[in-house]
């Protein structure tokens, strides 16, 4: 079931096209048709890496959020249960560790493992802000970094290290990847709230469920007349306490949310974002990798899945 378990492989995409375009002989190496050695073991090891620590969060996730599809299959919590969902997590993140002691540097290894600390910190926060109708920008926003942003960031870096690009590279092509991931799960919020799950692959309005604000919500409740925002508040209260009744209050809560434009005001923040990040890609050579990795950038504000 976990080797079916695969989604947009983003993140050792992101590892492997890193490593491509940090390298400045790689512009060459493709004109002559000869990309693929400037990869090394290394580089694909790392991806496999990250992906799994990747699909380490996404099982524990389903199980916060109990949620029944993922990538257009059951869970792993839906299949058997919590406690099976919960051991698989913890064996796929301790299997990414093995795994990358054997194939990288001391360097590369310890950031996996603070960025696998982050993660947490960033979910720990999240669960401590369910149920806050108040949730302020900053705080959204530093919950998105630590879940998202830091591990599509530390993709990129650990592409370019692996190439031995220089430091200035390696955080660089580390801003790009943690603005695109920003960029990544406001469009996951979004599709979220108003997106269905046979398009999206997943199961939909867990948001909503959970009780957790996202940026579309937290700027329609702070620009709403006040009668719309109590209607608002009733409407994600009530999302959360009727979980059966999530999808007709979805579509009640994007109609006030039109009204304040709070759904085009988040996808266009994603689109700073993406913007943001492919300014930080100016460092390295031209080449098809960095034209890649542009386009990429692009598809994360455009998916619908």
């Amino acid at each position: 079931h976990v080797e079916r378990y695969r989604g947009k492989m983003l993140r050792p995409t992101m590892v492997l096209l890193c490593g491509l375009a940090s390298n400045p002989e790689s512009a060459e190496a493709f004109a002559a048709g000869k990309g693929e050695p400037l990869l090394t073991g290394e580089h694909i090891g790392l991806g496999a890496v990250v992906e799994m620590v990747h699909m380490a969060t996404l099982v524990h996730d389903d199980v916060l959020d109990e949620a029944e599809v993922r990538r257009r299959g059951e869970t792993v919590n839906k299949m058997t249960n919590n406690e099976t969902a919960v051991i698989l997590g913890d064996y796929l993140i301790a299997a990414a560790y093995h795994l990358c002691s054997t194939v990288a540097s001391k360097e590369s290894t310890v950031a996996v493992g603070d960025t696998a600390m982050e993660l947490t910190a960033g979910e720990l926060l999240q669960l401590a802000h369910r149920r806050d109708w108040s949730l302020d920008d900053a705080t959204y926003f530093e919950i998105v970094q630590r879940k998202t942003g830091a591990l599509i960031g530390l993709a990129c870096a650990l592409g370019a290290a692996a190439s031995d690009a220089p430091r200035e590279v390696q955080d660089a092509v580390r801003r790009f990847g943690e603005k695109s991931g920003i960029a990544f799960q406001i469009q996951d919020d979004l599709l979220d709230l108003t997106g269905e799950e046979g398009t999206v692959g997943k199961s939909v309005r867990r948001d909503l469920v959970k009780g957790k604000l996202t940026l579309p919500l937290i700027h329609g409740l702070a620009v709403a007349t006040p009668t719309d925002r109590g209607a608002l508040l009733e409407l994600i209260e009530s999302a959360a306490d009727e979980p059966d009744g999530a999808d007709d209050l979805a579509d009640r809560i994007a109609a006030l949310l039109q009204k304040t434009d709070s759904i085009e005001y988040a996808r266009s923040v994603a689109e700073s974002l993406v913007d943001e990040g492919r300014t930080a890609l100016d460092l390295l050579p031209e080449g098809p990798a960095k034209d890649l990795l542009k386009v990429s950038a692009d598809a994360v504000v455009k998916r619908k899945f």
